[in-house]
């Protein structure tokens, strides 16, 4: 008798415990939670709008309508970020992230402050593809990319392993420019501040967009003379403005190049950490895709100057020959399981 009254407290006390991980539905998780976008740069930059702008509209697309906030973390060009969500940020889809395009290949590049495994990362998604550019300050005696392999260029950056900090430097390395860095800017809104004031002469790592739309007195007024274009295509805008592959010096300093301006395709990469339950990642995955159609989230896109492409691949892979790689030939895999722009998904 006393062995049946324990079965069924037992039993009455399973029935009345709340549902399992695995029982929980995606909207049963979300409903009431607030979900983190966090940024690996400063607020004010490209990465950071993308973020507040998705971050305002997302919630209508996830099921449990959770709210969002954006909470910023720069440091060494995302890495430090990106060194969280490997490690420290909680697997259960409440956070995800933005941050340099490339800091998925730092591990790749042999950067032993990059602590994690980027294919192991769940990929969200991505806001556009980017077309980067180096510029000079209208007032440097650098006005070409001829003028730079003569005349030095004092360029700013955030840390050592942040894009407009790598690719000057190997430009220095195989074409002989004459880039000289200053670093420790927190992002790209203090180093346009940085170059506007005089305190360095250029930037090597802005992307046309962000030009265009939020800095078009620069080019209406003449204010920067842009030297080239760190892309493996020509922007439609910037036919006569040469690409730095073009100037490499043989067929192997040209493929350096092309292994360093692959991640370009990924624009402005979300990712969420490992471990994250598959149905919960999947659900964000449709929900950031749902959120770029959103035509509330594509009228403040174009108030802010954004620039959008949809996403839906199912993989991503960045290739050290774009050729090869369109062709199905070797490369290099990054993330399984992420999404890639594309104008016409």
């Amino acid at each position: 008798m006393r062995s049946a009254f324990k079965l069924a407290a037992f039993i009455a006390a399973a029935l009345a415990s709340p549902p399992s991980a695995a029982q929980e539905t995606v909207a049963d998780f979300y409903r009431g939670r607030q979900v983190t976008v966090m940024v690996g740069a400063s607020s004010g930059g490209s990465a950071s709008l993308y973020a507040q702008a998705l971050a305002r509209h997302m919630g209508r697309h996830l099921p449990g309508g959770p709210s969002f906030i954006v909470q910023h973390a720069p440091g060494a060009g995302g890495l430090v970020l990106a060194n969280s969500i490997a490690n420290t940020v909680a697997r259960d889809g409440t956070a995800f992230a933005i941050t340099s395009r490339t800091t998925a290949i730092e591990p790749l590049l042999g950067n032993r402050n990059a602590k994690f495994d980027a294919r192991r990362f769940n990929w969200i998604g991505t806001a556009n593809v980017e077309y980067t550019t180096c510029l000079a300050w209208h007032t440097a005696a650098v006005k070409t990319l001829r003028d730079v392999m003569v005349k030095p260029l004092i360029v700013a950056g955030t840390g050592a392993d942040a894009t407009e900090v790598v690719w000057p430097k190997t430009a220095n390395r195989l074409i002989g420019t004459r880039f000289k860095l200053v670093l420790g800017y927190p992002g790209s809104t203090e180093m346009v501040l940085a170059m506007e004031r005089g305190e360095v002469e250029g930037n090597c790592g802005l992307g046309w967009t962000l030009i265009k739309l939020r800095h078009a007195d620069w080019v209406r007024d003449g204010k920067i003379n842009i030297l080239f274009q760190w892309a493996l295509e020509k922007h439609p805008d910037l036919a006569a403005v040469p690409l730095i592959v073009d100037a490499a010096k043989s067929a192997e300093d040209r493929q350096v190049f092309e292994f360093l301006l692959a991640p370009q395709e990924m624009g402005r990469p979300f990712f969420a950490p490992p471990g994250v339950p598959a149905e919960r990642v999947a659900a964000l995955r449709a929900a950031f895709a749902r959120t770029l159609q959103d035509p509330q989230f594509l009228a403040e896109a174009e108030r802010m100057g954004r620039a959008r492409a949809a996403t839906g691949r199912a993989h991503l892979r960045v290739f050290p020959r774009g050729d090869r790689a369109r062709q199905g030939g070797g490369g290099v895999a990054l993330p399984q399981g992420g999404c890639q722009a594309s104008e016409n998904n």
